[in-house]
């Protein structure tokens, strides 16, 4: 036993020493253990096995050490480099914190609205013309990607219903804003085959807005079956106007000079439901587009001179063949000291970009002839006599160039500029019956019968718009009518004084209950329209003068006539439709007739611009488009954005270059012969 007990001793005392020797390691260690030049602990092992523990090394890099024996660390963001300094990682926490801040500010930003993206895409398809394929256009869907991150990119498909989308929203806004137009609606219509040729009727529709600014919206862009007369247009537009709630609210429309047109208007004023609520019994419902009888007056003169307009096309034509010629012309113009930048303006009829190819061409008369005389191949040359032919032709056509220039505006009102226009149309071809030329009288011959086949009776709705003009009144009327006819004038604007007192009449009956209801609303909120039962000037807006006389049977229209007319000369930037607003509390009822009355359009303009956009959405490559999707892509453009006035003509391409061709001479051109 005491062996045992010894044995027992020895032992505990053997794992005593033990033990106490290995915690003598222990803290020999744990007082070796050392902060490294970083800043982390890291144990007495290389440094090469070292774990770095601290979070800025998830942004950093460690750089092998440089000829000076220091440690170098990379940012991995701005790739900058920092030596190691005894404040460890200090600095490097420093520098992360300013480097990444931008990252941070990216990072709280407000996230991605998809529907606001996907709207964008169909907004940018909708307003540039692009196709559908947009959407899935790669370096497009990188781009997206590229700004944000966590966009969801969309396709064709998607991207055709968001455009649809739009346009049914759009249209229900519209609907509700034309709603609440007191006015009457005035129309303008056209037909246009695209590239497949299938037939769109586009319809317009023009009114003043409670602002009193001139709008003018794309209705429809629909389409017709081939070869439809005017019977089935009538019944497709009289559809139109009850789906958009104003087919009891139509003043007039403005239609082209073709036989199915006179079929659709006789159509519509038989209409039950149709015809008794235009005015005056439908006398004033179609108008003819101003434009267009122009154009066939003018086109009926040129046939005169059709062979020195022919050599003068033939020419343009000639010369821009080929850079060869080209240079030669341009050779031409630089030893006849010839320059000139004259650029071809764009007018949406051809016969104006016929007389603009003619001026443009004159200036250059001596270089044509020049090159004719050293080219023995140009055979189409004008003669010396067509030359002096076509000079002439010039000067007639200017002031139809430039009446047709007002004409075809869409962004004022054009009706009051209707009656002394073709008045000074009507004077200009009297004056060349008398001309010594025989060209200029046989050219203003054909023009006459052109014009007395539609303009011998002015339109009377049209010339009640320049009666309505403060710088012209009735007196224009007169004035002008005096000097075409002499002992008849009088009688004829008495008539067309007459015809606009009785629309005045009946417009005043059709407008009073909503004239009421204004006055109802106007006086019905408001400080202004709040009651005082201790008002003691209650009953002043009744009371007449025995002192002052006056004549309460006069209305409105005699009020408005016998005012001072403005002076036209002083005037000549007239507001119309200011006028009439600022005057509204003066003649409110004559006013809401004057607006109706001047929204008139005298041409089709505003439809015809509408083609340019359908030849651009129904081009040869996306010919397959459904009508019902082009109809959308169209309106939807106007409603938000307009459509641009883009007019593009041949005679116009021909001549559009020559101002930089001669400005260019032979330093553009490099001669290889």
């Amino acid at each position: 036993m005491d062996q045992n007990a010894e044995f027992f001793l020895f032992f505990i005392y053997f794992f005593i020493v033990v033990g106490f020797v290995f915690l003598y390691i222990l803290d020999m260690d744990s007082m070796n253990e050392e902060n490294d030049e970083y800043g982390d602990t890291v144990s007495s092992a290389p440094k090469g096995m070292r774990c770095r523990t601290s979070s800025v090394w998830s942004d950093f890099e460690i750089l092998p050490k440089g000829s000076d024996g220091k440690e170098r660390e990379k940012c991995k963001k701005c790739q900058n480099s920092f030596v190691a300094d005894s404040s460890g990682t200090t600095s490097l926490l420093h520098h992360r914190a300013k480097c990444h801040e931008v990252d941070n500010q990216i990072v709280s930003r407000q996230p991605l609205d998809q529907a606001t993206y996907r709207e964008m895409v169909a907004l940018a398809i909708i307003r540039h013309n692009y196709p559908f394929s947009f959407a899935e256009h790669e370096n497009n869907r990188l781009l997206h990607c590229y700004l944000n991150p966590d966009v969801k990119t969309i396709s064709r498909n998607t991207a055709k219903l968001d455009v649809l989308k739009i346009y049914w929203r759009e249209k229900e806004n519209l609907k509700h804003d034309l709603k609440s137009i007191t006015g009457r609606f005035c129309l303008s219509l056209d037909l246009w085959s695209s590239p497949n040729t299938d037939e769109y009727m586009i319809l317009t529709a023009h009114y003043v807005d409670e602002h009193w600014v001139l709008q003018k919206k794309v209705l429809s862009f629909s389409h017709v079956p081939p070869s439809c007369g005017g019977v089935i247009l009538a019944e497709r537009l009289l559809g139109l106007l009850k789906e958009w709630g104003i087919e009891k609210r139509v003043f007039t429309i403005t239609l082209d000079n073709v036989s199915y047109n006179d079929t659709l208007v006789s159509y519509l004023k038989r209409h039950p439901s149709f015809g008794p609520c235009l005015p005056y019994g439908g006398e004033f419902f179609h108008v003819r587009c101003g434009a267009h009888i122009l154009n066939l007056i003018i086109q009926d003169g040129l046939k005169v001179i059709n062979e020195a307009v022919y050599n003068l096309r033939e020419s343009v034509k000639y010369v821009r063949v080929s850079d060869h010629r080209k240079l030669r012309f341009a050779q031409c113009l630089s030893e006849l000291f010839f320059l000139t930048s004259k650029k071809v303006r764009q007018v949406p009829t051809r016969w104006n970009s016929t007389y603009l190819m003619i001026k443009t061409c004159l200036k250059y008369r001596d270089a044509f002839s020049h090159l004719s005389r050293i080219d023995k191949y140009f055979l189409n040359c004008p003669s010396e006599e067509e030359w002096e032919r076509v000079e002439k032709i010039v000067r007639v056509l200017e002031p139809f160039y430039d009446i047709t220039k007002l004409f075809s505006g869409t962004n004022y009102p054009t009706a009051n500029l209707y009656f002394h226009c073709v008045w000074k149309i009507q004077l200009r071809i009297t004056e060349q019956l008398e001309d010594d030329d025989a060209i200029i009288r046989a050219m203003a011959k054909e023009m006459k019968e052109k014009f007395d086949k539609y303009w011998e009776y002015y339109s009377p709705v049209l010339s009640f718009a320049v009666i309505l003009d403060p710088r012209y009144k009735l007196q224009c009327v007169e004035f002008c009518y005096s000097k075409l006819y002499k002992q008849e004038a009088i009688s004829m604007a008495a008539n067309l004084r007459d015809k606009l007192y009785d629309i005045f009449e009946e417009y005043k009956n059709s407008i009073s209950n909503i004239c009421n209801m204004a006055g109802v609303a106007s006086s019905s909120g408001g400080v202004h329209g709040h009651y005082d039962r201790h008002d003691d000037f209650s009953g002043f807006e009744t009371y007449t003068s025995q002192l002052i006389c006056s004549d309460s049977s006069k209305s409105q229209l005699d009020l408005y006539l016998e005012e001072t007319r403005l002076n036209h000369r002083f005037h000549e930037d007239l507001d119309v439709m200011g006028y009439w607003k600022s005057h509204s509390h003066c003649f409110p009822e004559l006013s809401l007739m004057a607006r109706d009355i001047l929204s008139i359009p005298i041409t089709t303009v505003a439809s015809e611009s509408a083609f340019s956009i359908g030849g651009r959405i129904l081009d040869k490559f996306r010919s397959s488009l459904l009508p019902q999707t082009a109809e959308a892509l169209l309106c939807a453009r106007d409603w938000l954005y307009g459509v641009p006035a883009i007019h593009d003509f041949e005679e116009e391409s021909l001549v559009e270059d020559f101002g930089n061709l001669c400005l260019s001479q032979s330093s553009s051109y490099v001669d290889e012969d």
